[in-house]
């Protein structure tokens, strides 16, 4: 166990880190952690394998071992209202975002939470939260970034890696000291209420946002719409040619 700080400043986002050679899922295993080993705010746990990584319902995530960052954040965002947990989304994908908008160009959220660099999808982004007693309890954040990979043999349509996109290979033990840092910044901002700042940013890396598109299709069929962001609850805000505004929860419209 790996313990961080920054010139006396709180660091949230990997106070501790531990590392485990080969797991299934770093979400599993952050999920036993918090019945058995209380581990504080911030904690990590990545994997060198993660061999069984998962996405959004019955999606698997591809990760050769030893070339990406998979690994997933505890967090107890108590001072949340349930209303607003999209704003833990926003606030990760933001960080995430930020860390590669240093390294290469194109960089956008596809709605909710995937990551693209152009066209591809870079990262995926899985968070899981506990309700008690009408608060957020703790949440589990589990993140895939393809950094290293060059080949990728899954059925996934358009995976693509941070080196792809650059041509250069990265040291995964900075990359992630990095990427926590501008994780940790992001929910800062989260924590001081800084949501307008959050909510304008997500709004402008929006995958799409402000461009006529036919690539969308919902339970009426295909459809050209403009995304113009997301309401309070994080549902997708799209406009259509006719002037209605469709707004829909997660699977309610596809990106064909």
């Amino acid at each position: 166990m790996i313990k961080r700080s920054t010139n006396n400043v709180k660091i949230i986002i990997g106070s501790t880190i531990e590392r485990i050679h080969e797991i299934g899922s770093t979400n599993n295993y952050a999920a036993s952690a918090l019945l058995t080993k209380s581990p504080p705010e911030g904690a990590i746990f990545i994997a060198d394998s993660q061999v069984d990584g998962r996405g959004h319902t019955t999606n698997k995530w591809e990760s050769e071992p030893n070339q990406n960052l998979t690994f997933s954040i505890i967090l107890y965002p108590a001072f949340l209202q349930i209303n607003n947990q999209f704003e833990i989304s926003k606030t990760i994908s933001l960080g995430v975002s930020d860390f590669l908008g240093e390294r290469t160009s194109q960089v956008s959220v596809k709605w909710p939470n995937d990551i693209y660099i152009g066209n591809g999808k870079v990262a995926g982004i899985l968070i899981e939260n506990s309700i008690r007693q009408n608060t957020i309890s703790s949440c589990i954040v589990g993140i895939g970034l393809n950094v290293n990979q060059k080949v990728f043999t899954s059925d996934a349509p358009n995976p693509v890696s941070l080196s792809q996109a650059t041509g250069k290979t990265y040291d995964l033990e900075g990359s992630l000291s990095e990427l926590c840092l501008k994780i940790d910044a992001r929910y800062q901002q989260l924590i001081h209420s800084e949501t307008e700042i959050i909510d304008k940013d997500y709004s402008e890396k929006l995958y799409l946002s402000g461009i006529w598109s036919d690539y969308y299709s919902d339970e009426d069929g295909d459809f050209e719409g403009q995304i113009l962001g997301v309401d309070s609850i994080g549902r997708l805000m799209i406009l259509t040619r006719t002037g209605k505004i469709n707004k829909y929860q997660f699977k309610e419209v596809v990106f064909k």
